[in-house]
């Protein structure tokens, strides 16, 4: 195998025919070394088609998957976080949301929203890893707790898509309480008699594993994710013994029984729609209505 390069005396020199104009983020390279072109892996569901790779995306592109036509009214979108307990670790908290905020051009860790999903209405949150580790604050639990209630209104399925390090630590106690909040609605959905699909991606982890994301009706995953409570690391620094091999993938999770089943990305919209027929006793729509 020849380099794609040529190392003369004078410098390194590229053949003329292999030059091409690369710009920034015109590709992606996966962990196994796989490389795609942005554009390809966009219209492959952000998976790399060679490795299978699920690449993590935020709810900006599930909103594009899930939502048909990417069509969609979002909830609550000015809901942001206060600094109640004027928390100051290396940074101040403040300041921590102001540069989360012009980083992600997100509001905080959480959107949610209502739209039509293969023709039916559906009401999707959706966890945003790049805003402060995904972490969960008092506004996640408040802007789910309302998707739930949106969902309860309209009789409407909800899905929790779940992409998270944990609670905030900078709100301590104010965080912890969103598990109980989320759990306690959760419950009223279920009284409701409304689906609720738990989608667990890469990672679904801490506070966010211990409430809602292992509540759902059916927990669902994609490929690969890492799915706990506490960090590979940390469980092996705990007990002090080696970790099973592929310890907390969703593989792992589902052999174990936490899991209903994994779902590639590019079938997640139809296997999602295909479980609220099914829980809801509706007629089995054709294959072409579910693409």
């Amino acid at each position: 195998m020849t380099a794609w390069f040529k190392r003369k005396e004078k410098g390194i020199q590229t053949a003329t025919e292999e030059k091409k104009d690369t710009p920034k983020g015109l590709w992606y390279k996966s962990p196994t070394g796989k490389i795609v072109e942005s554009e390809d892996l966009a219209k492959n569901f952000y998976v790399s088609p060679e490795d299978d790779y699920h690449v993590r995306i935020g709810s900006k592109e599930y909103f594009e998957i899930l939502f048909d036509d990417n069509t969609f009214k979002e909830l609550d979108e000015k809901l942001t976080s206060k600094d109640p307990l004027k928390f100051v670790d290396t940074k101040a908290y403040s300041d921590r949301l102001k540069a989360a905020k012009a980083k992600t051009k997100l509001n905080d860790a959480v959107r949610t929203a209502i739209g039509k999903s293969m023709g039916k209405e559906l009401v999707i949150a959706c966890m945003d890893f790049s805003f402060i580790g995904g972490s969960m604050g008092s506004v996640v639990g408040e802007k789910i707790a309302r998707a739930i209630d949106m969902a309860k209104k309209k009789k409407a399925p909800f899905l929790m898509i779940s992409k998270s390090g944990g609670a905030r630590m900078m709100e301590a106690a104010l965080s912890l309480m969103q598990l109980a909040k989320t759990s306690a609605k959760l419950a009223q959905l279920a009284e409701a008699k409304i689906p609720y699909i738990s989608l667990c991606t890469d990672p679904t982890t801490g506070g966010t594993t211990a409430s809602y994301a292992m509540l759902g009706d059916i927990n669902i995953s994609e490929p690969g994710a890492l799915i706990g409570f506490a960090g590979p690391r940390v469980v092996k620094d705990t007990t002090g013994k080696e970790l099973p091999e592929g310890f907390q993938t969703s593989e792992f999770v589902q052999e174990h029984g936490f899991l209903d089943f994994i779902t590639h990305r590019r079938d997640l919209k139809k296997k999602v729609n295909l479980y609220i027929d099914l829980i809801q006793n509706l007629p089995v729509r054709k294959e072409k209505e579910l693409v």
